[in-house]
C-alpha cells in the first residue's frame, strides 16, 4: 500500500530520485519491462509509454510482448487483462486502488444470477469488467470492436451485453440486434452535460463534437462522430474540421494537442462546476508511484488460476475476432 499524500514522510521523499524519467528508464532496462499506458493517464506517464493506446490496443500489446515485466499505467481491470494473457510475467499496477466504476458496478455474484436468468444467451462482455466476470463470458469486446464482434454472431443467437448499457445500446443500434443489457455505466461518461455541449456548439459553430459510445444517448445524438478513444483520436487527425469538442475523458486531449497542434480541442463539460469528466481512478496513478512500483516490484496483480484460465478463452476469442 502506498503512502497517501497526507502521510508522506521525509523517507518517502528521499526515495524519489530527482530525474524520474531517467530512473524509470534505468529500471525498465534492469527489469526488461514494458510500460503500457492508457490515453487517460496524466501527461508525464503518457510521455514514458512504450505503448500508448486504448483498451483494445493495450490488450493486443499485452498479448504479444516479450518483456518479463509489464507495468500497466491504467486501471485494475486492464492490468488484470494483462495478467490473464501473461500468467508467467510480473504485472505491476502503480496504485491498486485505481479501479473502475463500471467494473465495480457489475459484481461477479450478481452477474452470475443475471446470466442464469438468461440461460440460452451468449455473453458478450465489455473489457471494463473484473476477471471474475470475464470468466463467465463467451466473448470479450472493447469499444473499438464491439460492433464488429456482435456482427459476427449468428442472428438467431440471443445475446447478453454487459456491463455498459450505453455502449450496449449503441451496439444494438448499429447492428440491429436486440441485446439484453446489464444496467451499468461509466461515471465519467455519464456526467457530460447535454445543455452545456449544445451551448458550446453554438459558441463554436465550426467545431465538431466527437464522443465515446459510453456517453448517454441524449449526448450522443449531438455528435458528429462516435467512436472509441483511439477512433476519436484518428478521426480528429483526418477530419477537415479545425476545432473539436471532445466527449470522453480529457486525458486524450494531451495527445491530440501534442500530435495535431494546428487544431483546437475543447473538453466537453460536465454537469455542475466540477472536473467530474476526469476519471478519479485513472488519476490515482502518478509518475512517482510508477517508479516505486518498478523499484519495489509491487503492487503485483495476481489471480486465482481457475479464474485466469476461464477468463483467457473469451479474451482469445476477442483477439481472434478482431484480427
Amino acid at each position: 500500500m502506498f503512502i497517501t499524500e497526507s502521510k508522506k514522510t521525509n523517507t518517502y521523499f528521499d526515495s524519489i530520485p530527482d530525474d524520474l524519467f531517467a530512473a524509470i528508464e534505468d529500471l525498465k532496462k534492469e527489469l526488461n519491462a514494458v510500460i503500457l499506458v492508457h490515453y487517460y493517464q496524466e501527461a508525464d506517464i503518457q510521455d514514458i509509454a512504450d505503448f500508448l493506446g486504448d483498451s483494445l490496443g493495450l490488450s493486443q500489446q499485452a498479448a504479444t510482448t516479450d518483456a518479463d515485466v509489464i507495468v500497466f499505467a491504467g486501471v485494475h481491470f486492464m492490468a488484470e487483462t494483462a495478467k490473464i494473457l501473461n500468467p508467467n510475467k510480473l504485472v505491476l499496477l502503480p496504485d491498486l486502488d485505481a479501479g473502475c466504476s463500471m467494473a465495480d458496478g457489475c459484481p461477479a455474484e450478481e452477474f452470475a444470477a443475471f446470466k442464469a436468468a438468461h440461460p440460452d444467451h451468449l455473453v458478450v462482455c465489455y473489457v471494463n469488467c473484473s476477471a471474475a466476470v470475464k470468466a463467465m463470458s463467451d466473448i470479450i469486446c472493447t469499444s473499438s470492436n464491439a460492433v464488429k464482434i456482435v456482427n459476427q454472431i449468428p442472428e438467431d443467437q440471443p445475446i447478453i451485453f454487459a456491463p455498459d448499457k450505453n455502449l450496449g445500446r449503441y451496439v444494438s443500434e448499429q447492428t440491429g440486434r436486440d441485446l439484453v443489457l446489464w444496467d451499468g455505466s461509466c461515471m465519467v461518461h455519464e456526467i457530460f452535460s447535454e445543455k452545456k455541449i449544445v451551448q458550446l456548439k453554438m459558441e463554436h459553430p465550426q467545431a465538431e463534437f466527437i464522443a465515446h459510445p459510453e456517453c448517454e444517448e441524449q449526448v450522443l445524438r449531438h455528435a458528429n462522430f462516435i467512436g472509441s478513444t483511439k477512433a476519436l483520436f484518428e478521426y480528429s487527425k483526418q477530419s477537415a474540421a479545425e476545432k473539436f469538442i471532445i466527449g470522453t475523458e480529457p486525458g486524450i486531449l494531451y495527445q491530440m494537442e501534442k500530435q495535431i497542434p494546428e487544431k483546437q480541442f475543447i473538453a466537453a463539460p460536465a454537469t455542475g462546476n466540477c472536473a467530474c469528466n476526469e476519471c478519479p481512478h485513472m488519476r490515482l496513478n502518478t509518475l512517482e508511484k510508477l517508479y516505486l512500483a518498478m523499484k519495489n516490484r509491487g503492487p503485483e496483480i495476481t489471480l486465482p488460476e481457475e479464474i485466469r484460465v476461464a477468463a483467457l478463452k473469451p479474451l482469445q476469442r476477442m483477439l481472434e475476432m478482431s484480427a
